[in-house]
């Protein structure tokens, strides 16, 4: 499976488990399927730019540390927006970001240049 595939995909999934950890804060039950749409989606980007970047850069530590600074961005920027709940947001986008970048880079197949015949 392609890098950008994984981290696609991983991404996807992850977010929907990062949306789900909202249960855990009793203000923000309301909204969940609100929230899940939406770290589904944040989850979704992060893989993208994660991919790529595992794409370009065939390094698992510089993987994981993108990985780690997309999640947190995306994360914080979400939780900007909400004015409160910082480490309840940022905690679990930050591990996706972490995780997503260390499977795209370790699981990941490089792109597939074409041969002449």
């Amino acid at each position: 499976m392609s890098k950008l595939l994984i981290g696609v995909v991983l991404g996807a999934i992850l977010g929907v488990l990062d949306g789900l950890t909202a249960w855990f804060t009793p203000e923000a039950r309301s909204e969940i399927v609100g929230i899940v749409i939406g770290s589904t989606i944040k989850g979704i980007i992060a893989g993208v730019a994660i991919g790529f970047f595992a794409r370009k850069f065939q390094s698992l530590p510089l993987g994981i540390i993108f990985g780690l600074a997309v999640g947190a961005f995306l994360a914080f920027l979400v939780a900007f927006m909400q004015g409160k709940y910082y480490f309840e947001i940022m905690l679990p986008g930050t591990i996706l970001g972490i995780i997503v970048g260390f499977a795209t880079q370790k699981y990941g197949q490089a792109a597939r240049t074409a041969q002449s015949v």
